[in-house]
């Protein structure tokens, strides 16, 4: 660390920064102080000292309150990350004190969550079991953003047309994504199927910016069609019932599936376009730097 970015940290202490959260959330000094079982003259004097600190004002004070100005937009993100990493960093050594010897925090989405990481994470958590895992289902783009923000310290998602940045990646599982559709549907027949022909029909599917969903845009686009997507669900299971329900047709990953097998009377067609055949990848920032169980689950999951 630069002298001068050591001489920041010193001039920034954690209470102001507590009360600056609390005065943004608010919108008042007077009701912050009243939260905070503190003095609003206190409050004051700390939002003072803060903003010469930093050097520039952080708060339009005026007769109804107070709003941010842009800096004082900037630092209520920051200050909100720090304090969330502290109470992380409280609640994780905790755990240490009750036996735990390892916290990973994963998100993954839902494909991987349902298809591959129950077993996986299973067998890990046989072998150490003092090791928490913390997992949270995230959309693809979203996992990226937690591993890359620092809320994560492993992603499992797949990637779109923008990549994986400036992240790290190592294979993990592939999938291939089929088209569902009711018994009696005349595709129901037919061994395989390209998604231009899908697209004569209703489709449900799941959040337009859900991996599958971005991959089915591009390739409605790339047909000259319209992705005629009539309903839209947040899970996998209520999209085969809707499909059998005969509301449209949909695209889920193979393995999925079969998992779900019994959810309605139901057909896969394998779609034979080359984006359905889908890796799926580790994403951190940096494999070599994670913490050693953080590693240690790597390496068990790119074993899988």
């Amino acid at each position: 660390m630069k002298n001068s970015e050591r001489s920041f940290a010193r001039r920034i202490d954690l209470t102001s920064l507590q009360l600056f959260v609390a005065v943004c959330e608010l919108g008042s000094i007077g009701r912050a102080a009243e939260r905070e079982f503190i003095a609003a003259s206190a409050v004051s004097k700390r939002l003072s000292d803060l903003e010469a600190a930093v050097d520039t004002a952080l708060l339009y004070r005026h007769s109804r309150g107070v709003t941010l100005t842009p800096a004082g937009e900037s630092l209520l993100h920051h200050a909100r990350t720090v304090l969330f990493g502290l109470e992380r960093m409280q609640g994780e050594l905790s755990e240490y004190a009750e036996g735990v010897r390892g916290h990973v925090r994963m998100h993954a989405n839902m494909s991987a969550i349902l298809q591959f990481l129950p077993e996986d994470l299973g067998r890990f958590a046989r072998a150490h079991s003092q090791i928490k895992i913390d997992l949270q289902e995230r959309l693809s783009a979203e996992v990226l953003h937690a591993v890359q923000e620092g809320t994560a310290d492993i992603g499992i998602c797949t990637l779109g047309t923008g990549g994986a940045g400036d992240l790290q990646t190592r294979p993990y599982r592939s999938d291939r994504l089929v088209v569902v559709v009711p018994e009696a549907h005349p595709l129901a027949s037919t061994p395989s199927v390209a998604f231009a022909q899908v697209l004569d029909w209703d489709i449900v599917g799941l959040k337009a910016d859900s991996s599958i969903g971005l991959a089915m845009q591009a390739a409605a686009a790339h047909a000259g069609k319209p992705l005629r997507q009539r309903i839209q669900v947040t899970s996998l299971d209520a999209m085969c019932r809707m499909i059998d329900n005969g509301l449209g047709l949909g695209l889920l990953p193979d393995r999925a599936f079969a998992l779900m097998h019994g959810v309605g009377h139901l057909r896969a067609v394998v779609l034979t376009d080359d984006w359905a055949e889908r890796e799926v990848l580790l994403v951190a920032r940096d494999f070599e730097t994670l913490p050693m169980t953080s590693r240690l689950l790597v390496e068990h999951l790119a074993a899988a």
